[in-house]
């Protein structure tokens, strides 16, 4: 049996100068899914009363979140949003700057 053998060229970029571009949509898509999952910890917590320190600084910070259940949704979607949008336009500069 003969183990087929690979080209070591495939695997190497095509150029040693070539700056790594940031998948915009990825990256925001990521922030925002993580933001999202922050709020639902900080709701639950000030639910059972736990970090109310970090709950009434989230309280002040973001509009529409409350250690409610419509409070915590309102909350996850706005810090989706707001991640989305931030990190949206930090890796659209970035891919800018690196061009």
């Amino acid at each position: 049996m003969s183990t087929p053998t690979t080209n070591q060229d495939a695997y190497e970029p095509e150029s040693t100068t070539s700056v790594m571009q940031l998948d915009s949509q990825a990256l925001a898509g990521a922030a925002a899914v993580v933001s999202a999952i922050v709020m639902l910890l900080l709701g639950v917590f000030g639910a059972i009363g736990v970090y109310e320190g970090a709950v009434e600084a989230m309280e002040q910070w973001h509009l529409f979140f409350e250690p409610t259940v419509i409070g915590t949704v309102a909350g996850m979607v706005e810090a989706a949003v707001i991640s989305f949008v931030v990190m949206y336009a930090f890796a659209w500069l970035y891919n800018t700057f690196a061009r």
